[in-house]
């Protein structure tokens, strides 16, 4: 569970992708099929049983979180880019839904002066094509 001052903000499952510069394509991380769980900033994912792959991902000013398919919602953590693919589009809604309600209490919170640490802009959150 969350430590801290983590929080857990949701949990879906879904397939933890990590974008693999070189070959210019996405990798499944660890192997893992698609149906395994995902979490972004301050959430973690698990899935009960092995094999289990866990992304525990700070939600950070700046952050630029895109829903670039219904199903399929990226975004850049320092020089790794990150994809989970959901199984439906309503679990993609649901998560991107916590996402956004996070990055909003940040920069809500930065405007008023309580947020501390890190630099640069507010936070975005890139809604799918429709």
């Amino acid at each position: 569970g969350a430590t801290g001052d983590e929080q857990l903000l949701c949990s879906s499952r879904a397939a933890v992708l990590l974008y693999d510069e070189v070959q210019r394509q996405w990798q499944p991380v660890g192997g893992s099929p698609p149906g395994h769980t995902g979490g972004l900033g301050g959430t973690r994912g698990s899935e009960l049983g092995p094999p289990q792959v866990v992304l525990d991902c700070a939600l950070g000013r700046g952050l630029r979180y895109s829903q670039t398919t219904p199903q399929f919602h990226q975004w850049r953590q320092g020089r790794r880019v990150w994809g989970l693919s959901f199984a439906a589009p309503p679990e993609a809604a649901r998560f991107a839904g916590a996402v956004l309600r996070a990055l909003v209490v940040m920069d809500e919170s930065e405007r008023r002066g309580t947020a501390t640490g890190g630099g640069g802009g507010g936070s975005t959150l890139t809604p799918p094509p429709k």
